[in-house]
């Protein structure tokens, strides 16, 4: 790993708006080799960041931190004195301390210096929007490695360094394991990273330290208000991406007014799409440099409007939010320098893409055909479900459900969301968290009924589910009782119902009062699916024989 000397972070947090200064040790220079802001995770030889917390301050573990090898603690006027006190107390040898006034914000440039500034010998490229980060990262991600690059991945999923795997606790890491990994990718000879970038990293400066040489916008839709006080600010955050300080050049979709209004704010030179009107009406192709031109199967032409110039590609995944997915990572590839050839040669292979649109059981012999997608907005519960209608035959049924501590004000659109689309909404728990889930279940359900109530949905029915595998196991008995073999309730001989979980997608676990129990809606499918056909196959009237 690349080394620095306290004295380039000393530096670094004058330049930043911060001092320097020694808790003793005044003539001392420590050689840094790492950064960590917690104390569990201090190696001999790293800068502790000891920063304010929501609970309590980083710099009450600051023994802790030294005691296991920190050699210099960064941490604000606060920290400064807990840290003295914490070293006097525990009897050890004074450290250096850098103190600066928000230490979060020099935090990433002090990662980055330590690191060697790996990044710049990175193609970086940076995916943010409310929906489409993880799909169009992946599809990004997936044509490089097709074009012959050595790619890293950062996102929602998982952490990936060529073939080498790890799942992600969040979208996008702290800026001091950023740099760790960013480092490790240059010393494994990676060509190209590319990094959902959440907009809670960029108002928690995790990404601070990064210049992102394309960065991508995917849309804007309600989400995290939990943690952004309004719309506008989550806009904001989203839109610093777009600056300067963190980005050469951008790709924006302007299929919402969100879209079309980073396109005319944002401070670096941005290319545009657009695959549909936006949402306030207007033609947004007025002015576009590159639009779609939609064929069958997948298949459309990603046109330059100013040349008349097209690109033939095809949407591997369902739905027509998926071609603007698609398009946008081919646009990010042309930024990068690849030719239309090379694009639409890299572009030809299926991504995979977990918990995405992802089929579990094709449907059929009086099954139905089962998806799984991680849709926990109101407007990507929409768009799933309208992507899969054209494709099912018989009934369409969703299970949902909503996070808890999170957006509660999202909860009755998702359901009424759902309702709008589905023929059948079970209402079923996400990550209830601390919240009861009953409680969660009758925001999502009561906006499903409301829908219903006022004449615009298309459900018929809204079951409350209860718990998630016993809501996915009835959504998947109803669904086999309405398959099509004769008998069946007003069914058509031969329609396949389609069952969509909506929610998790690709995730793991169920958090519920603190803990996190193992789950995952993909195991829960096959169950269900294993148990009907067990007991359809228990229950056959054995055949009479002559």
């Amino acid at each position: 790993m690349p080394l620095a000397v306290l004295g380039a972070l000393g530096d670094l947090t004058s330049r930043t708006g911060g001092t320097s200064q020694p808790a003793s040790r005044p003539d001392d220079e420590a050689l840094v080799t790492g950064v960590t802001l917690d104390s569990r995770s201090v190696l001999p030889g790293d800068l502790y960041a000891a920063l304010p917390g929501f609970n309590v301050h980083g710099a009450r573990f600051a023994a802790d931190a030294v005691r296991s090898g920190a050699v210099a603690v960064l941490t604000d006027a606060e920290g400064l004195a807990l840290v003295e006190d914490a070293v006097a107390r525990e009897g050890l040898g004074a450290v250096p301390v850098l103190v600066a006034a928000d230490p979060r914000a020099v935090l990433g440039e002090a990662a980055a210096t330590v690191y060697g500034r790996p990044s710049e010998g990175l193609t970086m490229i940076g995916v943010t929007g409310t929906n489409g980060k993880t799909t169009t990262a992946y599809l990004v991600e997936s044509a490089l490695r097709a074009h012959g690059s050595r790619t890293g991945l950062i996102g929602t999923v998982e952490t990936r360094i060529g073939e080498d795997r790890v799942e992600s606790v969040r979208t996008t890491p702290e800026a001091t394991d950023l740099h760790a990994l960013l480092g490790v990718m240059r010393e494994r000879g990676t060509d190209a990273c590319v990094m959902e970038v959440s907009s809670h990293a960029l108002e928690l400066h995790r990404v601070d330290g990064v210049v992102y040489d394309v960065a991508l916008f995917t849309n804007l839709s309600q989400d995290h208000l939990d943690f952004h006080p309004s719309m506008e600010a989550y806009f904001a955050a989203k839109a610093s991406l777009f600056t300067p300080e963190r980005s050469r050049a951008g790709v924006v979709c302007v299929d919402d007014a969100w879209g079309a209004r980073l396109a005319r704010e944002a401070g670096v030179p941005v290319t545009t799409l657009s695959t549909t009107a936006i949402s306030d009406g207007t033609d947004a192709t007025d002015g576009t440099d590159w639009t779609v031109e939609e064929g069958d199967a997948g298949a459309f032409t990603l046109r330059e409007r100013a040349t008349g110039r097209g690109l033939a590609l095809v949407s591997h995944l369902p739905g027509h939010f998926n071609v603007a997915n698609t398009a946008l990572a081919a646009l990010a590839l042309l930024a990068t320098g690849l030719t239309d050839a090379e694009v639409e040669a890299a572009m030809a292979a299926a991504p995979d893409v977990p918990g995405r649109m992802e089929v579990v059981a094709p449907g059929g012999d009086g099954t139905p055909r089962c998806v799984v997608d991680f849709a926990h907005t109101p407007d990507a519960v929409d768009a799933a479900l309208a992507a899969l209608r054209p494709s099912t035959q018989g009934r369409l049924i969703a299970v949902l459900g909503a996070g808890g501590d999170r957006d509660s004000g999202k909860r009755p659109a998702m359901g009424a969301a759902a309702a709008r689309r589905a023929d059948v909404v079970v209402v079923t728990d996400d990550n209830p968290r601390s919240e009861d889930p009953a409680t969660i279940r009758a925001a999502v359900a009561e906006g499903a009924r409301s829908e219903v109530a006022g004449g615009a949905a298309t459900a018929v029915q809204v079951i409350d589910g209860g718990a998630r595998s016993s809501a996915i196991a009835e959504a998947i008995a109803l669904a086999v009782v309405g398959s099509g073999e004769p008998g069946d309730q007003g069914e058509q001989e031969g329609r396949v119902d389609t069952v969509v979980v909506l929610g998790k997608g690709h995730e793991k676990g169920q958090e519920i009062l603190g803990v996190k129990h193992p789950f995952d809606d993909r195991d829960a499918v096959r169950a269900a699916l294993a148990a009907v056909t067990s007991t359809r196959r228990a229950t056959a009237r054995p055949e009479v024989t002559a």
